[in-house]
């Protein structure tokens, strides 16, 4: 389960942000995740209370946002959401198409406790 390993490396920068800003605790930690990232997320949710176990992250919330999956096509120019297991253009049928949005795994916020 390497769901695992990434929720680690989440706390650890996580502890490091609130390290820096002088915190006390970590309320919640906010993730925009895509369906390309390569990480189950109900395996990751599962995980996060193991990984910040005794660090400042611990007890925080962890809230996930759904990053969809958006292709542009090559052929035509078009850019729209596509399903991970059919990464073809919707308007002309085109396989040439590179992917804009959905591989992300992104730290978008953390909510600290200073005081």
């Amino acid at each position: 389960m390497h769901e695992l390993s990434v929720c680690q490396a989440l706390v650890a920068q996580v502890e490091q942000i609130a390290i820096n800003h002088g915190a006390l605790k970590v309320e919640s930690v906010k993730l925009r995740i895509g369906p390309l990232s390569g990480v189950e997320l109900s395996l990751l949710e599962h995980a996060y209370p193991f990984a910040s176990a005794g660090t400042l992250v611990e007890g925080s919330r962890l809230e996930i946002e759904r990053a969809p999956l958006k292709l542009n096509c090559e052929a035509c120019g078009l850019e729209s959401e596509a399903k991970p297991n059919l990464l073809t253009c919707r308007m002309c049928g085109s396989c040439l198409t590179r992917v804009v949005s959905g591989e992300e795994l992104t730290l978008m916020s953390v909510e600290l406790i200073t005081a």
